[in-house]
């Protein structure tokens, strides 16, 4: 089958390497995630990206979603749901106004604040503890998480913000994340696949991104402890930031 982008065997490789972080990102380090945002917009353009990406988010969710259920409900999931779907429609319509060269921008511009965000809840962690867990709060939230999941993929830190604020236990966390993106990354098909960004040649690509995106899995589940956090986490910040330049760049 002819893909409308480059399929070599250097590109297949380095979207495999981007499949398979994210899905360590899933079940082990969350901000590996962006490692694999970066990679597929790099390698298929960026609106092409948010298409590519989707169908792999739900099948990371579906396989997920089973192993925390039993921690959250869905009257926790509900409140959120209103204005992220909203924000998940604005979005679809921006997107579809906008050019690959203005999206490789906004990815980038999202990136640093997701970026930026990760920082806060490391260092500022107490600060973040006091913001009021207000329905403004909440609604601001909901309304970053939809642009930032429609137009790169990438809401992973402002949940995690959100959830900070809100006190969500670590198993409450999983739990109540993995059934919100699960019911968001579905919402979103029909807008992506009207805009012809999810078509039969990306689900193609999705297939053979498929196994090295299991072994994400299994790694992020078995292996990642191996991993010192620390030094993980600051060369993902550094290559993050200098990705996102580079986004914004060229």
């Amino acid at each position: 089958m002819d893909l409308p982008f480059d399929a070599s065997v250097p590109a297949l490789a380095l979207a495999c390497l981007g499949a398979l972080c994210l899905g360590v990102s899933k079940t082990g380090f969350p901000g590996l995630a962006i490692v694999n945002v970066l990679l597929i917009a790099e390698l298929f353009g960026a609106k092409n990206s948010v298409g590519i990406i989707l169908p792999l988010l739900i099948v990371c969710d579906l396989l997920v979603y089973p192993l925390f259920r039993r921690y959250a409900n869905w009257g926790m999931v509900r409140p959120l749901l209103p204005v992220t779907f909203v924000a998940v429609v604005a979005a679809s319509l921006l997107l579809d106004a906008i050019d690959d060269e203005a999206a490789r921008r906004i990815i980038g511009l999202i990136i640093l604040l997701m970026l930026v965000l990760q920082l806060v809840r490391e260092f500022r962690r107490e600060f973040l503890e006091h913001l009021p867990d207000s329905r403004l709060f909440r609604w601001f939230s909901c309304l970053l998480i939809g642009v930032s999941t429609t137009l790169a993929n990438a809401a992973g830190p402002v949940y995690s913000v959100w959830a900070l604020v809100h006190r969500l236990k670590k198993e409450e966390f999983l739990g109540v994340g993995a059934r919100f993106f699960l019911l968001v990354n579905l919402f979103k098909v029909p807008f992506l696949g009207q805009l012809d960004l999810i078509h039969s040649e990306s689900l193609f690509l999705n297939v053979l991104l498929l196994p090295a995106l299991v072994t994400g899995i299994l790694i992020g589940r078995h292996f990642v402890h191996l991993i010192p956090q620390r030094a993980f986490d600051v060369l993902l910040y550094g290559f993050s930031a200098l990705a996102a330049i580079r986004l914004l760049a060229f």
